[in-house]
């Protein structure tokens, strides 16, 4: 197993070289979404409507923060349980994201579509997310501010701890 420092403005080269288990330090923006975002980013889509952010080369994070303490850019930020996405991350891959993050198994469709694409899936870890928090270095509320912890945000990470999960040729650590 490996350690890439890497950033997410050019992951989409880099994912090639990734192999399940390998260590991923993660800088650059990423995207939060959940369930409820997912849901809305759909509904644009089906519309036909501008989406709050460019799909092609994003990494999304399964992510719902916790509010914002003085003083800190984020609170909480731990991982969401993946599978729940599975219906929306087959599509959301093949309009351009390279990755996404979260914890837990993914189903078969997620896994074609990753190698379908040349893409990748992150694994944080799950039950530290005030720790997963400390590499949060900017957060800004970009989409669906109504829905609070699971509106879509726009964060800055800065060597965000990872393990890849499935990689790009379909590999699973699960």
């Amino acid at each position: 197993m490996k350690e890439f420092y890497l950033n997410s403005e050019n992951l989409k080269e880099h994912i090639a070289e990734l192999s399940v288990g390998d260590k991923v330090y993660l800088s650059g923006t990423v995207y939060t979404s959940r369930d409820a975002a997912h849901k809305r980013i759909f509904e644009l889509l089906e519309s036909g409507k501008p989406l709050p952010y460019d799909l092609k080369n994003a990494t999304i994070y399964y992510a719902g923060p916790t509010p914002t303490p003085k003083n800190l850019p984020i609170g909480s930020c731990g991982p969401t349980t993946s599978c729940r996405m599975d219906p929306y991350t087959p599509k959301l891959y093949d309009l351009g994201v390279v990755a996404t993050i979260g914890k837990g198994e993914r189903s078969s469709e997620v896994i074609n579509a990753i190698k379908r694409n040349g893409a990748v899936y992150l694994c944080a870890i799950g039950g530290a997310g005030a720790l997963s928090a400390l590499s949060v270095t900017e957060c800004d509320v970009i989409a669906f501010e109504d829905l609070g912890c699971e509106s879509v945000k726009k964060l800055k990470f800065k060597d965000f701890p990872l393990i890849v999960g499935i990689d790009s040729n379909g590999n699973s650590i699960f």
